[in-house]
């Protein structure tokens, strides 16, 4: 599990037991500016790109979806399902997507693994 903190909301979450879950794990507690993209997802980078070692080419993510796109080199936590993206590699799901979706501009988030 992990949980996400940002302008007063604690949101929370479960990584898939995957080679880049384990790695996004691995790069936690971080403190992360996200964005939106797309009104559609917010993004951020992380410090250390993924291998994406094992994982399918691509998938279609659904509202909650925490993910990470290969080309980039980005977290992407979608708030409205969209479709089929190649090297879009799906990390885990969220709860109570609406506190991250109704944030606007730029913003930190604290992300660490909880029990």
């Amino acid at each position: 599990m992990i949980k996400m903190t940002f302008a007063g909301n604690e949101i929370y979450g479960e990584i898939l037991n995957t080679q880049s879950g384990k790695e996004f794990l691995s790069q936690l507690p971080a403190t992360f500016k996200f964005e939106d993209y797309n009104s559609t997802e917010k993004i951020s980078y992380l410090p250390t790109k993924l291998s994406g070692q094992g994982e399918p080419e691509g998938f279609t993510p659904k509202r909650g979806d925490i993910s990470y796109y290969m080309p980039w080199g980005n977290l992407a936590i979608f708030y409205r399902d969209f479709r089929y993206s190649r090297s879009l590699i799906k990390l885990g799901t969220l709860n109570d997507i609406d506190k991250l979706a109704n944030m606007r501009g730029s913003f930190d988030v604290r992300i660490e693994i909880v029990d």
